[in-house]
């Protein structure tokens, strides 16, 4: 008898325009609004600027978009412009599977030979924790809202 298994599909990075695609900017949007959702309970805010974000923002956002996505089904996205990561995001049941990682090490290797800063949660730890391991300094805490503080951190290269 033959065990049928379905056919393995691996996870890819790749570039994407979400202001061409109606329909990946909606999943990009709802990635991202569990994504912070996760973040939001983590910090005990949910005050987040990115979490109450409408795909009409979402795709005016002047910022270049790397998805990690596993068939038609996106796990994760991320954007940047300069040297400047805007955000990164990964479905909550895609959490502790690299995700988040690959899509940083993407933008890495399209950022040469400049600082790179990010911001995260204070008290987001898995987040600092990722940044950490890939090299990244923490610089300072910013309070952006009365309550909510940023860790910033910056990658030299």
């Amino acid at each position: 008898m033959l065990c049928r298994h379905p056919p393995v599909v691996a996870i890819e990075v790749v570039r994407v325009d979400p202001a061409a695609d109606p329909g990946l900017a909606e999943q990009i949007l709802a990635v991202q609004r569990s994504s912070y959702a996760v973040e939001a309970r983590l910090i005990g805010d949910d005050r987040i600027p990115l979490l109450h974000e409408s795909v009409d923002d979402l795709c005016a956002a002047q910022v270049h978009w790397l998805v990690a996505r596993e068939g038609d089904e996106i796990l994760g996205a991320a954007a940047w412009s300069g040297s400047e990561i805007d955000r990164l995001v990964v479905a909550p049941h895609a959490h502790r599977q690299g995700i988040g990682r690959r899509l940083i090490t993407g933008i890495l290797d399209s950022i040469v030979g400049q600082r790179i800063q990010v911001a995260t949660g204070r008290d987001n730890a898995p987040a600092r924790r990722m940044y950490e391991s890939l090299g990244f300094v923490h610089t300072e805490n910013q309070q952006v809202l009365p309550g909510l503080w940023l860790a910033r951190y910056e990658l030299a290269r």
